[in-house]
């Protein structure tokens, strides 16, 4: 039997486009998620009838894509179940935002097959959520996880953001709490990244922002401090608790193939790289950029290091038909004697100190 393809399903629509965000999106009516929900259902039946591989994952991200509502959002993985052959126990996830999300029908949505809900809070701190623009209240992140809780929604997550301005090692640790009290199952705790173009980025200067080193208290603060509470670190950015790591982002990092439909989604398919264009018209014209070939060696040990687990030199040399390179064992011996690595002889990954200095370690690996 063939190895199982991940879908990425992207919608592009939020009731406010947030400061800090740079992704593909923007505020729309109505009649514009009518017209994108068909659009989408196009394009999954065109690749329907592309991809003979069974789907492992499905994820629909955004945007928000708890702004289309319930009916939509079941339409769409209606559509999805009939033209695609999806495993019957495929991770089906739904990325809700809590001002959004509080008015779902959680029981419809669990009984088309969605199984996994991913919350974008950011924050339990308000005077955090508001630096951020976003509109919700910690207490509408809780209702929305406990509604999905409800409906046999085991299966949650909620998001984390690290170096906010004005955030606090205490701060911090009051969100975490939060989100362990909810008793979801997976945090995504990432550092703040202010991106060319957002409105954070013009005002950088005036945003109060933590130094790297305040950000890296912060991310090894949290590390630990989730770890004490059962949620262990298995990839840069994420923690869980066992067996709920995310299968759709680690199909990401195992370098594993992807469809992804939308405006600005990428795919890794049959070997090749390519994406719709930030532009919806493109995406309505089935118009595709070609990013090469992928999977090679450098990109597998850029994407293997993101896990916890590291890289796996057999499983590198079963892939590769080859040896893992001398010189590269000797280069991560170096970082494994400075902290930043560590290294068994079967395997090497990062350290949590490392993980803050990566790209830079990367750079010199590949």
């Amino acid at each position: 039997m063939s190895h199982s393809i991940g879908l990425y399903l992207h919608i592009p629509f939020c009731r406010r486009k947030c400061a800090y965000c740079d992704f593909f999106s923007g505020v729309g009516t109505q009649a514009d998620f009518d017209v994108y929900t068909r659009e989408l259902t196009e394009k999954l039946h065109y690749w329907g009838q592309q991809a003979w591989e069974p789907v492992g994952s499905v994820y629909l991200g955004g945007g928000t894509p708890s702004v289309l509502g319930t009916k939509r959002l079941c339409a769409l993985l209606d559509a999805v179940k009939n033209d695609f052959s999806v495993d019957k126990n495929a991770e089906i996830t739904l990325e809700v935002n809590p001002e959004s999300g509080k008015a779902l029908d959680f029981d419809a949505l669990r009984q088309t097959g969605f199984n996994r809900v991913s919350v974008g809070m950011q924050s339990a701190i308000a005077r955090e959520i508001n630096i951020l623009g976003r509109i919700h209240t910690p207490e509408e992140a809780a209702y929305t996880v406990k509604k999905a809780q409800a409906a046999d929604f085991d299966n949650t997550s909620l998001d984390l953001m690290m170096g906010i301005p004005l955030q606090t090692k205490d701060s911090l640790r009051q969100s975490i709490n939060f989100c362990a009290d909810c008793g979801v199952r997976h945090i995504s705790s990432y550092i703040l990244k202010i991106e060319e173009g957002t409105p954070f980025y013009s005002n950088r200067e005036l945003l109060n922002l933590p130094d790297e080193d305040e950000q890296a208290e912060l991310y090894l603060f949290a590390v630990d401090y989730l770890n004490r509470l059962g949620y262990a670190q298995y990839e840069i950015s994420n923690f869980a608790q066992p067996g709920f790591e995310s299968r759709h982002n680690t199909l990401y990092w195992h370098c594993g193939e992807y469809i992804g439909i939308g405006p600005a989604a990428y795919s890794f398919y049959h070997g090749k790289r390519f994406h719709y264009a930030r532009s919806m018209q493109a995406f309505c014209d089935n118009l595709l950029t070609a990013d090469g070939s992928g999977g090679d060696s450098e990109e597998y040990i850029m994407l293997a290091l993101r896990l916890c687990e590291g890289l796996v030199f057999a499983d590198y040399e079963q892939r590769f038909g080859q040896p893992f390179p001398a010189l590269l064992h000797k280069k991560i011996e170096k970082y494994a004697k400075l902290g930043l690595m560590e290294a068994d002889g079967q395997h090497a990954c990062f350290t949590p100190k490392g993980f803050l200095v990566s790209n830079a370690i990367l750079a010199d690996l590949i």
